[in-house]
């Protein structure tokens, strides 16, 4: 296994959406959900698509699409997340089966204990730790700690563009990239969205790059790409190679706190280094955790992580530029402020399994108010609240949204959006998973897609569960369960899961550490 540094945009108002991976031979129910989230009706069919020939015949000539987003490679990621969640769907339903023990495998063995006690792997895979906590970057800065979620770029010659978040506050300097609790005087004040002044230390929270080379096994860059920002926890990955990170704000309402609470736009270009901090404040004021975007109408869903919290849509005023647009909220037709969350006794249970329910969208206003209170506003002027909301993917034009909290015991939901027309069908939402008992989704965090179709999930155990050990899970299309690696070393929550652009190399972190890992292997086909 070897040691701990190598182990060999505007179309109609009618659309929404989020991010995922790859799965090419179609079963029957992802061939549905695909032709269900193309526009049904012809006048629908937006510039660039053949209103007869939809799924087969989308132009990278559009004018509101990127060229990229309509590669083969694209494609498969899009449907492999597809085909992870119906896996998951399929895993918990199987629990419930006489044969539930069958549903565990091990298509790539047993784990064997590693030498250095970090990963413990199937013995044809190895890791590298290619970043650590603490260690000097290129731009001379320390890396900060607190790793969170990221995403990974195609970068030149083969290498890979890593762009990671820093779940960091003011209050942890000594987790921060800078080697005093002041500003740095040789760094542009500027580029940062709060240095911090005389008498208080700067905001660390952000973003730092990475480009790492899979031939060589090593990480030839890696420098702060933001700074300034508040608790990074995650964010969304844009077609145009860029990252848009998320201030999961703890304090949004003290005269400092009232500066974050923002998304950030951090493009995967190496040669730019320390990009300026922009806060996309149209895209609304609030605790923000993850974003997806919509690549037939260039717009964004936003989570937002609260008990109480509300999903939003966001529709810019040009593509791919997010300082200026509207913001909406989701509401339910027929059921002004809906509670969707199944977690209070006293609130009429609205949300069943595969119930579809029709949807429309609340235009909102105030973006900006210092009061925390845009959740409020929604839920006043009818829209929907859910229990936690967390990841969100966009997957062959569906939405799939992760709640924390939700369900009668806050076991976790997962909710299925088609924001789209579906012949005389309007955009609906239904509850797609409501765990009866703690599982993968309570235990889960971030997630991602294996070129394959399997769901790797990372570990982040609730309270209850800490004396356990974390791992990170894969689910199979068919409803399989397997282990792929277990923190060898404590008790930290793997976060950030990602695939090279390849689909060789998985890389993920361990929080409270902060090492950053690249995983391979001979990943199932």
């Amino acid at each position: 296994m070897g040691n701990e540094d190598d182990r060999s945009a505007n179309y109609p108002f009618w659309g929404a959406s989020s991010r995922f991976r790859p799965f090419s031979a179609f079963f029957s129910p992802l061939k549905f959900l695909v032709w269900r989230a193309i526009p049904a009706r012809l006048d629908e069919a937006p510039a660039g698509i053949n209103p007869k020939r939809r799924l087969l015949t989308m132009s990278t000539d559009s004018p509101e699409l990127s060229p990229t987003m309509f590669k083969r490679r694209n494609f498969l990621k899009d449907s492999a997340l597809a085909a992870g969640f119906f896996g998951l769907g399929n895993y918990l339903r199987g629990k419930n089966a006489a044969d539930f023990s069958a549903l565990g495998i091990e298509p790539y063995g047993p784990l064997f204990p590693d030498k250095d006690k970090i990963l413990d792997l199937p013995a044809k895979f190895s890791y590298r730790v290619i970043s650590k906590k603490g260690a000097l970057m290129n731009d001379g800065f320390k890396v900060p700690g607190k790793f969170d979620d990221m995403a990974a770029f195609e970068g030149e010659g083969g290498r890979v563009v890593l762009i990671r978040n820093h779940e960091l506050a003011f209050d942890q300097v000594d987790l921060g990239p800078f080697p005093k609790d002041r500003y740095p005087d040789s760094l542009d004040r500027s580029l940062s969205h709060d240095p911090g002044g005389q008498r208080q230390p700067p905001q660390i929270g952000g973003t730092t790059t990475l480009v790492y080379n899979p031939k060589t096994g090593k990480t030839e860059q890696e420098f702060l790409s933001l700074t300034g920002t508040d608790r990074n926890c995650s964010g969304g990955n844009m077609p145009w190679a860029s990252w848009i990170t998320c201030e999961e704000t703890d304090d949004m309402t003290s005269a400092r706190g009232r500066l974050h609470g923002y998304c950030f736009e951090v493009r995967a270009d190496p040669k730019l280094g320390l990009q300026k901090a922009v806060a996309l404040k149209a895209l609304g004021r609030f605790r923000h955790e993850a974003v997806a975007f919509d690549p037939i109408d260039g717009s964004l869903y936003l989570t937002e992580d609260r008990p109480d919290g509300l999903l939003y849509r966001f529709l810019p005023d040009r593509k791919r530029d997010f300082r200026s647009g509207r913001l909406f909220a989701l509401a339910i037709v027929g059921h002004d402020s809906a509670d969707l969350r199944n977690n209070d006794k006293k609130a009429k249970r609205l949300a069943e399994k595969a119930q579809p329910m029709a949807i429309r969208w609340i235009e909102m206003d105030n973006l900006e108010s210092p009061d925390d209170d845009l959740r409020h506003r929604g839920f006043a002027k009818g829209a929907a609240r859910f229990a936690r909301a967390e990841g969100i993917y966009y997957s062959a034009g569906a939405l799939y949204l992760c709640c924390t909290d939700g369900g009668p015991r806050k076991q976790g939901q997962i909710f299925h959006i088609h924001p789209r027309h579906f012949g005389n069908a309007p955009p609906t939402v239904e509850l797609f998973l409501e765990p009866e008992e703690r599982d993968l989704l309570t235990n889960g965090d971030n997630l991602c897609a294996a070129p394959n179709g399997d769901l790797i999930i990372c570990e982040d155990l609730i309270t209850e569960h800490k004396m356990k050990t974390p791992h990170l899970r894969g689910v199979t299309p068919e409803g399989k369960i397997f282990t792929l690696a277990r923190n060898a070393k404590n008790k930290d929550e793997f976060c950030g899961s990602c695939f090279s652009p390849d689909g060789r190399t998985l890389f993920v972190n361990l929080q409270g550490m902060s090492f950053t890992f690249a995983i391979t292997g001979p990943w199932r086909k």
